[in-house]
């Protein structure tokens, strides 16, 4: 599934960058949580930003997904404008939803580094901070 795109998201080890709607609980949870860190942030609330095309591509893509899978299906704006069951949208047709419609993105997507994840729980977040700090730490006692 993946595909080579020539990385239209500026990535970067220091810092992680969060694609999230801040018109949702879980989007506002997430941001919190980002912000908290020690890390550098680069927050994308597409509720206000609108994200290219060519940059859902390659969330997608770096994600190992499909463009569909960044939609919550069930959510009323997407059931509302696509009355269809299991929905059979062309993949600029899912950019669109995800333009017109950011209250239908799944879930918060946060990159950190060159990995990208999906955050379906705001304690998510910990666990990809703590895996890196604990590594950090290790980092420094081999200094030592």
């Amino acid at each position: 599934m993946k595909e080579d795109f020539m990385g239209t998201i500026a990535t970067d080890n220091g810092k992680v960058i969060l694609y999230y709607n801040s018109e949702n609980s879980l989007g506002q949870q997430a941001y919190a949580y980002v912000n908290a860190s020690d890390r550098g942030i680069l927050a994308i609330d597409i509720s206000k930003t609108k994200v290219t095309g060519t940059q859902w591509a390659e969330i997608a893509a770096n994600l190992s997904t499909n463009l569909s899978s960044l939609v919550n299906q069930e959510h009323p704006d997407f059931k509302n404008n696509y009355k269809t069951e299991d929905a059979s949208l062309s993949n600029d047709d899912w950019i669109k939803v995800l333009q017109n419609h950011p209250s239908s993105l799944r879930c918060p997507i946060l990159i950190d580094g060159k990995t990208f994840h999906f955050i379906e729980t705001p304690s998510e977040i910990s666990k990809y901070f703590d895996k890196e700090e604990a590594s950090d730490d290790a980092r420094s006692q081999d200094k030592s």
